[in-house]
């Protein structure tokens, strides 16, 4: 752990079986989270290979004040993305971070293909390799269910799996975290399912020694930031109504997408609002570990059995603003029980809802203008017909026909070779967010490191900086995404963004006895977003052969309609920012000058046989 001066790495070997531990001081500058994260990539992934290869990688990792400050609740998943080719980074909830910290490791690697289904469980004392062979093609909630029954480790364990859209390597496949929370974007789903690897159980008993020395003012920079939390209304919305706030904000300021981006708002948007959800369909509201807050909002969907008699189960299902806008206002959906249906099978199936939401989207048009037929999708397709949607999203999870493998590809894909392009709603080939609201949104997720609206907030600015010129906007925006390099190292929930400001930070890590100056935490943050630009350019991902789908320009938003050629003049200032960052830059920290040795610690305690 932190006060280690080190940082340890769990690395599994699905192949063999065999596991060990290895600890690495020169990791330590990093800190952890996506700094570990971004460097252990480099150092395990295969340039030359399939994202889909079995030795490429999957990591995880926390950072060094997870679990031990208020909001601190995330772990990041880093692995070479199916969606994109190129830098996969995703972000969970839940219990992850917790059971990383409690179970000792830092980053966890996992390599190599199991011959049969097979899921990890991962503890204090090591890894145990388990059959999955009767969970395969089970659904998320099923899965989650036998292994909570079948591991140790109740209140401290974080279970971690795949749907069927994982296990048929669907591209845009997710990773169901603890049930209400994910690894989302870019298809982690389909590389576990590309290992065999149905699930991974994380437990463990270890506490976080603080020094004693510094017990004191930990409990007093706790205080301080739990006081801020809670106590002022910094975060108040997020346990209100939480994002779902969004949707009639934005669908009075025309920035909600409808329709497949046809249009900005939505006639039905009051119906699918989160006041609307709050009301009708709100049962309770849970948090993630070492969160106050309550932002996870939970809907009670009620399904029947038999039309002719009264027999019904009753889910129970997470929802915020992307999941309502992916699934209602893209798809033109305006029933809460429409969207729960949809959401309930999106959720078992295992995708990811933004880029399945937008996929659909693409498809109902391509079917309108005959790009696609009944026979082949095995139904008709139109905006708000959710009977067709669903049977899509099952074709889409156990695909029988070439179409369905090739929709299983993602929505960029699809569009490339059956057509419709244009209006294929994708930045970076990975499907648009809730946001239509101007030239941050389109821009910002386009470069950004992952291709998501939080890498840089664009979105946000849109809002904020509508009179700015091109320039100071796209600098405003490129500040944002270097920062949100140790805001993603640490690793907090982004809606504490404003509470960890820098001197915050610093004394946070202070308290646990890492000094470190904002001056040296801003170097790191762009050293962090350095390394991302370069394993993306290994991977061979270049600014410059970024497509904008001309839907963009033709739908009016919060600041008119766009142009393609005010997008093209900010995405050269972007690069050029890009430019000055990267020119002289010497690599690596722990590449310059002398490298600090690694030590694996082989001791029978912690490593494994190999079978």
């Amino acid at each position: 752990m932190i006060t280690d001066r080190t940082i340890k790495v769990l690395h599994i070997d699905l192949s063999n079986k065999s596991w060990e531990v290895k600890d690495r001081p020169d990791l330590f500058p990093y800190l952890g989270g996506v700094g570990v994260g971004i460097r252990l990539l480099d150092e395990n992934v295969l340039y030359d290979r399939d994202p889909l290869d079995a030795e490429q990688p999957v990591i995880f990792c926390v950072g060094p004040l997870s679990s031990i400050f208020p909001v601190i609740t995330k772990a990041v998943c880093m692995f070479r993305s199916p969606l994109t080719g190129e830098l996969g980074e995703s972000y969970a909830g839940g219990r992850l971070a917790m059971a990383m910290v409690y179970s000792g490791y830092d980053a966890i690697v996992i390599k190599g293909e199991s011959p049969q289904p097979t899921y990890l469980s991962i503890g204090s004392d090591g890894v145990e390799f388990r059959n999955a062979e009767p969970l395969w093609g089970v659904g998320t909630e099923e899965t989650g269910r036998y292994l909570r029954e079948m591991e140790p480790g109740r209140g401290y364990r974080s279970i971690v799996r795949i749907g069927p859209a994982g296990e048929n390597l669907v591209s845009f496949a997710n990773l169901n975290v603890d049930t209400f929370r994910h690894f989302g974007r870019l298809g982690p789903g389909a590389v576990f399912g590309s290992k065999n690897l149905k699930a991974m159980v994380v437990f463990g008993t270890q506490d976080y020694p603080i020094p004693k020395e510094q017990q004191k003012a930990y409990r007093k920079v706790y205080k301080e930031i739990h006081d801020r939390v809670t106590k002022t209304d910094v975060m108040e919305k997020y346990h209100d109504l939480g994002t779902t706030v969004n949707i009639l904000k934005l669908n009075a300021m025309k920035g909600l997408p409808t329709r497949n981006l046809q249009a900005t708002t939505f006639d039905q948007a009051q119906e699918i609002s989160g006041e609307a959800f709050a009301e009708e369909k709100l049962i309770r509201k849970l948090s993630c570990s070492s969160c106050p807050i309550g932002s996870i909002h939970i809907a009670a969907h009620r399904k029947s059995f038999n039309d002719k008699s009264h027999e019904f189960e009753t889910s129970q299902l997470a929802y915020d603003h992307e999941l309502v806008f992916a699934l209602g206002s893209f798809l033109g959906t305006g029933s809460q029980e429409d969207f729960l249906t949809m959401l309930d099978a999106v959720e078992d199936l295992g995708f990811d809802v933004m880029s399945v939401g937008v996929l659909l989207g693409w498809l109902t048009e391509a079917f309108a203008n005959q790009l696609v037929g009944e026979a082949e999708l095995g139904t008709r397709l139109e905006f708000g017909f959710t009977e067709g949607y669903v049977k899509v999203l099952h074709g889409l999870a156990k695909p029988q026909n070439e179409l369905y493998r090739l929709l299983g590809k993602g929505t960029e894909a699809a569009a490339e070779q059956l057509g419709g392009l244009d209006y294929a709603c994708t930045l970076g080939r990975t499907e648009m967010t809730g946001y239509h609201t101007g030239y941050g949104a389109a821009l910002g997720q386009a470069v950004g490191a992952r291709h998501s609206h939080l890498d840089n907030a664009g979105y946000s600015l849109d809002q904020t900086k509508k009179d700015t010129d091109p320039a100071s906007f796209v600098s405003a925006m490129f500040e944002e995404e270097v920062s949100r390099c140790i805001t993603n190292c640490l690793i907090m929930c982004l809606f504490a963004r404003s509470v960890y400001d820098y001197p915050t930070i610093i004394k946070a890590l202070s308290a646990i006895g890492v000094e470190k100056s904002e001056e040296e935490l801003k170097e790191l943050a762009l050293d962090i977003f350095r390394n991302k630009i370069m394993v993306k350019q290994k991977m061979g991902f270049d600014f410059r052969k970024l497509r904008f789908p001309k839907r963009f320009f033709e739908t009016e938003c919060l600041n008119g309609v766009l142009k393609e050629e005010v997008m093209q003049e900010m995405l050269d200032l972007y690069i050029q920012e890009v430019e000055r960052v990267m020119a002289g830059w010497q690599g690596p920290l722990e590449k310059r000058g002398q490298q600090i040795p690694v030590h694996a610690v082989t001791d029978d305690a912690q490593r494994a046989p190999l079978s």
